[in-house]
């Protein structure tokens, strides 16, 4: 007898591995473009300095996001929804992560120069720890103690790095070996902890956002980078006069980089909505790896053995975090 195997719909089984491995790819993009901001920053550097206006560099980024969700929408068949002036109701609350992520955005350029791609890189990754602490407050998600050690483990691994490069001396000295080793100065230390405040407060205040309201993701994110482009561009064009002109300055490296937070930004939100905070999480660890790859690579930044330490407790503590 011959027997006819079930060629029908695939299986759940089947459903749920190719739903984890694209989650898989898309994470994996998301750690490749993370861990390759920091670099592709520090190779546009003129002299030390960023030749372009880091402020036209986010309107930029904003816009392109803006553009492409809406592109999207159409796509999508939902252009209906923005034929009527949505309630006011309904997308003031978009503007709160857009003023906290046009600040998160300036910062991360302002602080590359005050530290090394590296230093920055490893230090970020304490936003898992003011991300947790905010996930656990804002939206009442209770954390296992294993977790809350893991967490403490993380701020003691950003301890150990800032104090073993921190650099208080010489200033001509540091000027001098900043290109050929890790570094960090105290203003970049302060910055850097700002940044990792305001951006897992900005996380965790985008996700209740945007699973409270059942939109389509795309129109989420126009009511999102409409308030993105009308912030940064006011900052941008209030400075504008007195520094470089809109576009100076911009490279080929630099539209790699527009593109790739556009990107990054976008992902981020798929994350957001139908994962989580604590997902994204996972992209901040393991872009280091990438970011120290490529420093070696194209920087020539010299990692010290020192460096291993708090490398190992990040990845311990992820561990534990996570498992």
């Amino acid at each position: 007898m011959i027997v006819i195997q079930n060629v029908g719909p695939p299986s759940a089984a089947r459903r749920h591995w190719l739903k984890k491995l694209q989650w898989g790819a898309l994470l994996a993009l998301m750690v490749l473009i993370y861990g390759s901001h920091a670099p592709l920053i520090t190779m546009t550097k003129v002299e030390g300095r960023v030749p372009f206006n880091s402020s036209s560099c986010v309107v930029m980024i904003e816009l392109a996001k803006l553009l492409i969700s809406l592109a999207t929408l159409v796509l999508t068949g939902g252009i209906a929804a923005l034929r009527a002036p949505p309630p006011l109701v309904l997308v003031a609350p978009y503007a709160v992560p857009a003023v906290l992520y046009a600040l998160n955005n300036n910062l991360v350029i302002v602080m590359q120069a005050y530290m090394d791609p590296s230093s920055y890189q490893v230090l970020s990754n304490l936003k898992i720890a003011s991300t947790a602490l905010l996930y656990s407050l804002c939206l009442d998600k209770s954390l296992r103690l294993v977790q809350w050690f893991a967490l403490g483990l993380l701020m003691g691994a950003g301890v150990c790095h800032s104090y073993s490069s921190l650099d208080l001396g010489d200033p001509d000295r540091a000027e001098a070996e900043k290109e050929s080793r890790l570094y960090i100065t105290a203003w970049g230390l302060f910055l850097v902890l700002v940044y990792c405040f305001v951006s897992g407060l900005a996380a965790v205040y985008t996700e209740r956002v945007l699973k409270s309201q059942k939109l389509p993701l795309s129109l989420q994110n126009i009511y999102l980078y409409v308030f993105g482009v009308a912030i940064n561009g006011l900052s941008s064009f209030s400075v504008v006069a007195s520094e470089k002109s809109f576009l100076e300055g911009y490279s080929g490296a630099v539209w790699v980089i527009i593109a790739g937070q556009a990107a990054n930004g976008l992902l981020m939100s798929v994350v957001l909505k139908h994962g989580s905070g604590i997902t994204r999480l996972f992209v901040i660890s393991c872009s280091m790896l990438v970011n120290a790859l490529l420093s070696w690579a194209f920087l020539g930044l010299q990692l010290t053995p020192f460096f291993l330490v708090p490398v190992s407790m990040i990845g311990l503590a992820a561990y534990l975090y996570y498992r």
